[in-house]
């Protein structure tokens, strides 16, 4: 959930100085501030481990992964935080935002959802570094992604698919990165599972 801390808009200047010296992270819009509201247990279990998962695969390469601390500067004066965004041969630039991500993740919630479906995605897809466009849902199982080479139409994985991130050259099974979610969904497939089977996982 996000409130307006003021009906008057500031400058990014202002906004940028307010952030390093604010316990809690503010998102800009168009010269509007919006105050960002801590995540729920499980949307902190995908941002880690998608996190954790991509940082694996980049461990030898120019990228870096980074987490929901960093935000991310688009065009027409936003600045997001976005819960995972890759970041390849990053150039010395602001040491306060990132320019040029590759992929970028947002973990949905109730609260947050239309706004990643909507502002949140149009703004990214005019970033021209940007490639991939990952959404994923807390409360069921299903991996949203966008990608700049398809025209950003949109693919959707679900339990007992492999995501491919294509910018990452990257096959990540969806259980992977739901593994330790608890929701309705997860319950009832592991309820059903054949236990012998679980436990050579």
């Amino acid at each position: 959930m996000s409130a307006v801390l003021k009906d008057n808009r500031i400058s990014i200047e202002d906004y940028l100085h307010g952030e390093l010296c604010s316990d809690i992270k503010h998102e800009y819009i168009d010269g509007y501030v919006y105050a960002m509201a801590g995540a729920k247990l499980n949307h902190d279990r995908i941002s880690k481990t998608i996190a954790r998962k991509l940082a694996e695969h980049l461990d030898d390469s120019p990228c870096e992964v980074f987490g929901q601390d960093i935000k991310v500067y688009v065009s027409e004066a936003k600045f997001f935080y976005p819960d995972v965004m890759v970041i390849c041969n990053h150039e010395e630039g602001s040491q306060d935002y990132i320019e040029k991500p590759l992929l970028i993740v947002e973990v949905l919630s109730d609260s947050t959802q239309d706004k990643d479906r909507t502002v949140k995605r149009l703004a990214y897809q005019s970033l021209p570094s940007l490639q991939e466009y990952v959404l994923i849902a807390q409360d069921f199982v299903e991996v949203e992604v966008s990608r700049r080479s398809l025209g950003w139409k949109s693919e959707h994985y679900f339990l007992g698919d492999e995501v491919f991130f294509e910018s990452l050259d990257l096959k990540l099974p969806v259980l992977d990165i739901y593994r330790r979610v608890d929701n309705r969904e997860l319950q009832e497939f592991f309820q059903n599972r054949d236990p012998a089977t679980v436990a050579f996982e």
